[in-house]
């Protein structure tokens, strides 16, 4: 009766290799460093971007206007502009509707 015992070993080894196999796959996907991250990043990147434009576009207006209002090139339309935004200005043969 000499019979033969199973060997559980190459079962604990696959599984063992199975099971850091998963391991590894998820965190390529969803790790830290994983995929699904890359992608949120991108699209953050690419977000700021355009917002990075957009203030781009805003500051080449405020310098335009700065410039506007300089000692050395005033503009008396973009003056009176802004003096009735700011403060209120209104000539007195104007009518004002609210």
């Amino acid at each position: 009766m000499n019979r033969k015992r199973p060997r559980f070993t190459p079962v604990i080894f696959y599984a063992i290799a199975g099971t850091f196999g998963v391991y590894l796959t998820f965190a390529a996907v969803q790790g830290e460093y994983g995929l699904f991250r890359r992608i949120q990043i991108d699209a953050d990147a690419a977000q700021l971007r355009d917002e990075r434009d957009r203030l781009a576009a805003d500051l080449v207006v405020l310098e335009n206007n700065t410039r506007r209002l300089s000692d050395q090139y005033l503009d008396l339309d973009l003056l009176d502009q802004q003096a009735r935004d700011v403060l209120g200005y209104v000539r007195g043969d104007e009518i004002v509707l609210r």
